[in-house]
Formats: C-alpha cells, sequence, structure tokens
C-alpha cells in the first residue's frame, strides 16, 4: 500500500510531522546516542602517549586506530542506512548502539595492537550508518525550514561527545590506566538504545510503482534507488567537499593533544583539556553557522552553498596562520598559540549541517537516509579516516609541526567543490519536488479517502 514520507501526510508541507513535543523528544534522543558515538570514538586519542610508550607505535599506527572506526563506518554505512530505510529506523539505531557499545568496552582487554585495532574496528561497525539514518529521522521530524540549524546542532553533538571522549580518556588514563578509560565511556550507550525504543519513527515509503512488482525484480529495484541516489550532480560536489573538510576536522581532534604534548610537553591529561576546547568551539560554530548558512539560504537557494565555501577558506588561512606563527617567531606560547587553534576550529565543523542539509534536499523522501549514508561513507573514508592517518604519515616524515600546518590546505579543496555545487543545486531539488508533488497527485486521485483525510490516515493521526 501506499504510506507516508518524512514529507508527505503533514498539515503544511512544512509543519511538524508529529508535533513538536514528539519532534524534540526525537532529537533530545538522536543527539544523546550522537554524543556518546563520539565519546567513544574519540576517548583513544588522549591514550596516544600511554599506547606509544607501552607498545613502541609509530604515529601512523595510531592513526590508524582513529582511522579504522571511520573505515568501519564508511564501508557498513549504506547497507545499515538502506536496511534502516525498508525496515525501522528506530529499532536499527537502538541496535547500533547496543553493538559500538559493547565494542567499546571490549577495548579494554585488547592486550596487542592488533587485538585493539580488530576492537576498534568493531566499534566503526556498530556507529555504522547512525549519522545519516539519525538525520533522517530529525529531517522527518521537523519543518524543511529548520533543518540546517537543527543538522547543524545534531552534528555539532558529535564534538560535544569529542570533548568528553578527550577530556575523559586522559583522566581516566592517568587514574587508572588507559584500559580502564574503554571500560568506564562504554556503559551509557547501552542505557540509552533501549530508551530510544520510545521514540516515534515515520512510517516507510515505497520508491517504485508496485510494491509486488518489486519484490520479484529486485535488480529494478535496486537500480532505481541507485538512480535516485546517485541522479543529482549536487550529490557528488558536497560529498567531496564535506569530506575534504573533514580532513583538517579530524586532524584537529585527533592530533592537537599530541601537538601539545610533544610541542610544549604538558602531561597528556592536561594536553586533553586544551584540545578539547577547540573541539566545543567547534560545536558552537557548528550551530551558529549552520543558523547563519540557514539564514542565507532563505534569501536564495545557493546562498547557503556560498556561505559554507567562504567559511572553508578562512578555516584554512585561519589555521595555517595559527601552526605556522610559533615557526615565524609571531607567537611564543601555547596558550596564545590556542587563541587562533580555537578560532580554526570554531569555523573548521561549521559545514557539516549545511551539507547534510543539501543533501537531504535533493533526495527522494523514500532513500533520505540511504543517500545520507553515501555522505557518510564519502566524509568517514575520505574524511575522517583520512585525515589522521595522512598527518601520522606525514608526520613521521616531517615531523608533527610540518604536518599540522600542512593539512589546513585540504579547505582550499572543499571550497572548490562546494562552489561547484552551487550550479546544479537549484535543479536538483526542483526534481525532487516535482517527483513528489507527481506521486502525492497519483495518490490521491486514487484513493477513496480524499486528498485530506487520505493524508491523515497514512499519517497514523
Amino acid at each position: 500500500m501506499h504510506i507516508q514520507s518524512a514529507d508527505s501526510g503533514r498539515a503544511e508541507p512544512d509543519s511538524y510531522l508529529f508535533g513538536p513535543r514528539q519532534a524534540w523528544f526525537a532529537y533530545a534522543m538522536t543527539i544523546s546516542l550522537m554524543i556518546f558515538d563520539y565519546v567513544d570514538r574519540q576517548v583513544i586519542v588522549t591514550i596516544f602517549p600511554h599506547l606509544k610508550a607501552e607498545w613502541g607505535l609509530s604515529d601512523a599506527q595510531l592513526g590508524g586506530l582513529v582511522s579504522i572506526v571511520a573505515v568501519s563506518v564508511a564501508i557498513f554505512g549504506t547497507p545499515a542506512a538502506l536496511v534502516a530505510d525498508r525496515f525501522s529506523r528506530v529499532k536499527s539505531i537502538a541496535g547500533m548502539a547496543i553493538v559500538w557499545s559493547l565494542a567499546s568496552i571490549s577495548c579494554m582487554f585488547s592486550g596487542s595492537y592488533t587485538q585493539l585495532f580488530a576492537a576498534r574496528a568493531m566499534v566503526g561497525f556498530g556507529e555504522a550508518g547512525y549519522g545519516s539514518v539519525g538525520a533522517a529521522v530529525i529531517a522527518g521530524h521537523f519543518p524543511r525550514r529548520m533543518h540546517a540549524s537543527l543538522l547543524g546542532g545534531f552534528f555539532a553533538s558529535a564534538s560535544v561527545g569529542s570533548v568528553l571522549g578527550v577530556v575523559l580518556g586522559g583522566f581516566i588514563a592517568a587514574r587508572w590506566g588507559w584500559k580502564a578509560a574503554f571500560g568506564v565511556v562504554g556503559i551509557p550507550g547501552l542505557a540509552l538504545a533501549l530508551l530510544y525504543l520510545a521514540v516515534k519513527d515515520y512510517r516507510t515509503v515505497r520508491l517504485v510503482a508496485h510494491e509486488g512488482s518489486a519484490r520479484r525484480d529486485a535488480v529494478a529495484t535496486a537500480k532505481q534507488i541507485a538512480h535516485a541516489i546517485f541522479r543529482p550532480k549536487t550529490m557528488l560536489w558536497v560529498c567531496l567537499g564535506g569530506a575534504a573538510q573533514l580532513i583538517v576536522v579530524a586532524t584537529l581532534w585527533a592530533w592537537l593533544p599530541s601537538y601539545l604534548n610533544r610541542t610544549y610537553g604538558m602531561p597528556a591529561d592536561q594536553a586533553g583539556m586544551k584540545a578539547a576546547l577547540v573541539v566545543l568551539a567547534g560545536a558552537f560554530g557548528s550551530v551558529i553557522w549552520g543558523n547563519v548558512a540557514d539564514r542565507a539560504g532563505r534569501r536564495a537557494l545557493t546562498s547557503k552553498l556560498h556561505v559554507v565555501a567562504g567559511i572553508s577558506l578562512a578555516t584554512m588561512v585561519t589555521l595555517v596562520f595559527a601552526f605556522a606563527a610559533p615557526r615565524w617567531g609571531i607567537v611564543t606560547t601555547a596558550n596564545a598559540q590556542l587563541v587562533f587553534i580555537v578560532l580554526g576550529g570554531f569555523m573548521a565543523a561549521s559545514t557539516v549541517g549545511p551539507v547534510a542539509a543539501v543533501v537531504l534536499n535533493v533526495m527522494h523522501p523514500s532513500v533520505r537516509a540511504t543517500g545520507a549514508s553515501v555522505l557518510s561513507l564519502f566524509q568517514n573514508l575520505f574524511g575522517l579516516a583520512a585525515g589522521p592517518f595522512i598527518a601520522g604519515a606525514l608526520s613521521d616524515r616531517w615531523g608533527l609541526e610540518t604536518a599540522m600546518m600542512f593539512m589546513p590546505s585540504f579547505c582550499i579543496v572543499a571550497a572548490v567543490m562546494f562552489l561547484l555545487a552551487v550550479q546544479t543545486y537549484e535543479d536538483d531539488v526542483r526534481h525532487v519536488r516535482e517527483q513528489i508533488a507527481a506521486q502525492d497527485k497519483e495518490r490521491n486521485a486514487s484513493s477513496p479517502l480524499g486528498t485530506e483525510n487520505f493524508a491523515k490516515a497514512v499519517a497514523g493521526h
């Protein structure tokens, strides 16, 4: 039968799906899980000095412990989101949280680099698809006019989780050893996973005209899904741009504690606290710049992309100066340098909300979580995974100071990709809206309930 999408069945095209109370409850729960997703990801970065001392690891190996989580997310994210789109987003999210929490706890039993690497891979396997499916849940509950701001807040919660992970990792490791840190941070996700089942899910949408024929021809269905995801040219440009920007973000988050430890001799827990300021600044920046992009988008649809391109270039200039200034003799203390790094961090994470909003706007509602998972694949594989590993490899070759000065240059690539997306964004949004309007017209014409009553019936009201 025909069932509603995240957009259809509302009283107004730009209204809440189930009402404000249900929407904000879903938002709070989704953000809470996102926080502990990133606590479990980032707890390891302030443990780097302990691992290097105990196991004699290279910087490339240390970076690999961060990158493998993102690689696993990239590999399994799209299949996980595709299952969630066709099965249940809420139940899928609860299952993901259980898996990644248990995997994080298992890290404390690692006796070698190989065992820890495998356990971290399982953390990524559990987290695969969470960001994209969570974004689809949020977009489904809220009006479109609020998407960039709310998704900016959602992805900003990753920064909050990273701050907690960095601070808790350094604090716990300094007092009870690095293995204890994994056990402590893995527990809250298990409790939140069960609570998440109270979130109201939007009902799954058919992509094809006749569900029965789709079951008989799985290949045809797969082709239609692929066409819906990859037809918008905007999708490619923003995926590449978002990934390039996240190379810089991931480098900051993974290597700043070690940079402060090696450059200024800070103990690991103190370096983690200083680095947490940069991550927290990124959280505020993500919300603020997401709101700026939303406001710009109200004047002209493509202005949102002009905003993020400009911020990407500003990020590059600020961070290159921040890491080059000590070498030039302009900055001589850690606190003075940190001011410029915090400013760069405030801008660096600004693209995540607007980029996710752009992707969701050019996706048919039936494949929103799957389309968002493709963005997640690019962001994780070519951004979050690439950044720490590239920086670690460059550090082994040139030193960490030079590597940190070079990495912000990827922001230039991001800005170019966002400007290319400007050329196609309006056409892609128009195409999706025309598809939805045509499907609604066909559905309402065939319904004996009539247009208004049918919309309410399929919404479950």
